[in-house]
């Protein structure tokens, strides 16, 4: 949707983070702001290859769980996982039991760790696919990029998987490579903002 919402403290809002306190609070404290962190940024490439035919509100909601589940997404621990690790997760409530989206997550951590040892870091390699901000959409109803379609192909020839256009355009909006804060929105100058300091890795 591409209304704005007016919270409580009288601030527009993008409106979708008007369903729950949890969207409020991830709205405004997260999404958009831009990381430069390896772990966050595949903790985020993760939870969004789950909440593919999900809802974002059961992510976030388990997102503590997953953390636990896949030891603080820690690349190199994940990637010695073994199937008796995907197993045990498969009896996990506490987390999707998916076995497909388990198993990507442990070999996407294999990927993950090949990826740094070639490029420095997982950052500096995905930062590389940043839009240019002047094309920086305004109505939130768009769910792939160019750049979001190039990424996506280029993780899946390294052999990720569970990174289409459309989780990585969403991964692309909360990690801060673009600014979809609606105009108006409280958030979008306060991003605008941080992209701005942000040193780029």
């Amino acid at each position: 949707m591409s209304v704005l919402w007016t919270a409580a403290d009288g601030h527009p809002r993008c409106h979708w983070c008007s369903a729950t306190a949890e969207y409020l609070a991830y709205h405004d404290e997260e999404w958009g702001q831009p990381v430069a962190d390896d772990r966050r940024l595949f903790e985020k490439l993760c939870l969004e290859g789950f909440q593919s035919g999900l809802s974002w509100r059961t992510i976030l909601a388990k997102r503590e769980n997953f953390r636990a589940a896949f030891q603080g997404f820690d690349v190199g621990r994940v990637a010695r996982y073994t199937a008796r690790d995907v197993q045990r997760l498969m009896g996990d409530a506490g987390i999707v039991r998916h076995r497909g989206k388990i198993e990507a997550v442990v070999n996407n951590a294999q990927r993950a760790v090949e990826l740094v040892a070639q490029e420095g870091s997982l950052a500096a390699f995905l930062w590389r696919f940043e839009p240019d901000p002047s094309a920086e959409g305004a109505v939130q109803t768009r769910s792939t990029s160019p750049e979001s379609v190039a990424l996506s192909k280029e993780l899946k020839q390294r052999g990720w998987k569970f990174v289409g256009p459309t989780t990585v355009y969403a991964f692309m909006q909360s990690m801060g490579m673009v600014n979809d804060h609606l105009p108006g929105c409280v958030l979008r100058e306060r991003v605008a903002r941080a992209r701005l300091a942000f040193r780029r890795p």
